[in-house]
C-alpha cells in the first residue's frame, strides 16, 4: 500500500470493516443564509454536498436506516459512522445541534460521528457539546479548501487560512480528530500553490485529509466562469501529477480519506473525466506505482515507515 486510507485506520482500530452512512439534518450554512454572503463558493452547488434524503422527507434515523441494510446487504458492515454531511452542520442554534447529537447516540452498531464545516463554525460551546456525547471516534471534516488567502477570497470561502489554523487546534484540544478538505486546481493555482497547502496541513495536528479535484457544477458561479472562458479544470494527467505529489510531500501518519471528488452525473459539466471516480483512482494508483512514489516519500519516509503506519 502507497498511502494510508481511510478504510484501513478503521479496521486497525475497530478490528473490521466500518463504513460511513451520509446524513443530512438541514442544517444551512453562513456563506449562504446571508451572514457572510448569500452567493455561497463560486464552486458550490446550491443544494450542497450529500444524499439530498432530507429533501425527500426522511428522519435522520430513516437515513441511518436505509443505507445501514444497503450497507450491511452490500459489505456485510456490522459498524458504521455517521456522517453529517450537507452543508455546515456544526452552524446553527446550540439546541438544535443539541437535538440531532441526542438522536444519533441512540443510533445502533454506532463506531462513532463525523461532522462536515467550517472552520468559523466551531466554537468552544459547539465542542463541548459534542464532547457529552462520548461518541467512540470523533473527526471534524473542516474546508480548508487552501491555505493562501487571495485564493480564498476569489472562491468565496469567507474565511482566512489562520481561521482554520485556530479551529484545527480548539478541535485537537478536545481529543477530536480533524479531517481537512483540500482542493487541487483552483483558481489561479499553480501546481505549488497546492504543494504549499500540503505544506500548512503538515505543521497543524491534523488526522486526516481529503483530496478534490475541482470539477464544475451547473447552476455555480465557476461555471458561469468557465462559459465565459476565465477557467480551465486540470487534466485527469494534471490531477494524478498533482496528487501524486502532494502524496510524497504529506506526513506518514495522515489518514487519506478521500482520492478525489465524486460529482454527481447530472450536476457536471466539466471536465468529463471526473465523473467516473474509479477510473480516476486508477490512474492514480497507476501513477504512484510507475513513479515508485507513496506518502511521505518526499519528506524522507521509507516505505518500510509507511507501512509501520498501515500495520
Amino acid at each position: 500500500m502507497r498511502y494510508f486510507p481511510l478504510n484501513l485506520y478503521l479496521k486497525k482500530k475497530f478490528g473490521q470493516r466500518v463504513q460511513k452512512i451520509p446524513l443530512d439534518a438541514g442544517f444551512s450554512c453562513p456563506n449562504r443564509d446571508g451572514t457572510l454572503s448569500t452567493q455561497g463558493c463560486i464552486f458550490c452547488n446550491p443544494q450542497g454536498s450529500g444524499t439530498s434524503l432530507k429533501t425527500k422527507g426522511l428522519s435522520l434515523k430513516e437515513q441511518f436506516s436505509y443505507f445501514q441494510a444497503k450497507f450491511q446487504k452490500k459489505y456485510k458492515a456490522q459498524l458504521f459512522l455517521a456522517y453529517l454531511q450537507s452543508y455546515s452542520n456544526t452552524y446553527g442554534p446550540l439546541e438544535k445541534i443539541k437535538k440531532v447529537l441526542e438522536e444519533i447516540s441512540s443510533f445502533p452498531q454506532l463506531a462513532g460521528l463525523c461532522l462536515g464545516t467550517r472552520p468559523d463554525c466551531l466554537d468552544e460551546e459547539k465542542l463541548s457539546l459534542i464532547a457529552k456525547y462520548h461518541f467512540k471516534e470523533v473527526w471534524l471534516e473542516i474546508g480548508l479548501q487552501s491555505a493562501h488567502n487571495r485564493t480564498l477570497a476569489l472562491i468565496n470561502r469567507g474565511h482566512l487560512k489562520e481561521d482554520f489554523s485556530q479551529a484545527v487546534k480548539r478541535v485537537h484540544s478536545f481529543g477530536f480528530k480533524t479531517c481537512v478538505h483540500v482542493i487541487a486546481g483552483l483558481p489561479q493555482e499553480k501546481e505549488k500553490d497546492f504543494l504549499q497547502t500540503i505544506e500548512f496541513i503538515n505543521s497543524l495536528p491534523v488526522q486526516g485529509i481529503k483530496f478534490h479535484n475541482l470539477y464544475i457544477c451547473a447552476n455555480t458561479r465557476l461555471a458561469d466562469l468557465y462559459k465565459e472562458g476565465k477557467y480551465m479544470p486540470l487534466s485527469l494527467k494534471e490531477y494524478v501529477t498533482w496528487l501524486r505529489k502532494g502524496l510524497e510531500s504529506l506526513r506518514p501518519d495522515i489518514v487519506v480519506h478521500r482520492l478525489n471528488g465524486d460529482p454527481q452525473p447530472q450536476e457536471l459539466i466539466a471536465p468529463t473525466w471526473a465523473g467516473n471516480k474509479q477510473e480516476v483512482i486508477k490512474n492514480i494508483l497507476l501513477e504512484l506505482e510507475q513513479h515508485d512514489s507513496w506518502q511521505g516519500k518526499a519528506r524522507g519516509t521509507s516505505l518500510v515507515e509507511l507501512n509501520h503506519f498501515l500495520l
